[in-house]
């Protein structure tokens, strides 16, 4: 994929990120892993006029070229991500309201719902709190995300990874629909979590699930 294509890409998944709800503003920010490092969304920037050539090109040691816009403050966040875990391709962070909720409350997602699997783990953990826009969090992200496709930040929004752009967010969307299941089941007294044992059964079925055809879709669980 060209360096052209990759930034219109990362642009629609952008606004496609705001369509969804997961968003207001300038809120969030997407990236795309390169052969040089990453493309990422610029700071300050509304999805709705962000165009193709402000997106930002960044070495994974944090080394931005002259004369392009400042990269999002999170970009800590996407370079660790890119180092720690080479399957990933696509990073999507927002403040997506029900995930930002569960957030604030330093609550962990549990398998609630068996859609979880689509994050690759049977609980969406919570990283520890740090200042936005530092490399203490994004320490606090890589020391929390393991194999995983999404976590939680405490008193902030979400992180979600997916091996393009499509599954990371994906992935954003399903996170916050769990958070809002996982939501409303506390407000009733709490819902019931599924057994390791179910979630094993989940994960199986996953591999045969949707058009086997499609890379994205086989790679659910």
């Amino acid at each position: 994929m060209s360096k052209d294509r990759a930034r219109s890409d990362l642009v629609a998944a952008y606004r496609r990120m705001t369509a969804a709800g997961l968003g207001t503003g300038s809120s969030g920010n997407l990236s795309l892993r390169t052969v040089e490092g990453m493309l990422i969304t610029p700071t300050g920037v509304a999805p709705a006029i962000l165009e193709a050539p402000q997106v930002v090109a960044m070495s994974l040691a944090g080394q931005a070229g002259e004369g392009q816009l400042l990269p999002s403050s999170e970009w800590h966040i996407h370079t660790a991500i890119y180092r720690a875990r080479p399957d990933i391709n696509a990073v999507v962070h927002c403040h997506s309201r029900h995930a930002t909720i569960l957030a604030c409350a330093h609550r962990p997602i549990p398998a609630v719902h068996y859609m979880i699997a689509i994050a690759g783990v049977d609980e969406i953990p919570v990283a520890p709190y740090a200042t936005f826009g530092t490399e203490a969090l994004a320490g606090s992200v890589a020391g929390t995300l393991g194999r995983g496709r999404a976590l939680l930040l405490a008193n902030h929004g979400q992180i979600a990874l997916g091996v393009s752009l499509d599954q990371a967010l994906a992935v954003a969307v399903e996170v916050e629909e769990l958070a809002a299941i996982y939501w409303g089941s506390l407000a009733i007294g709490g819902g019931k979590v599924l057994s390791k044992e179910a979630m094993m059964e989940v994960r199986t079925a996953f591999a045969d699930y949707g058009q086997q055809h499609d890379k994205d879709t086989k790679d659910n669980g």
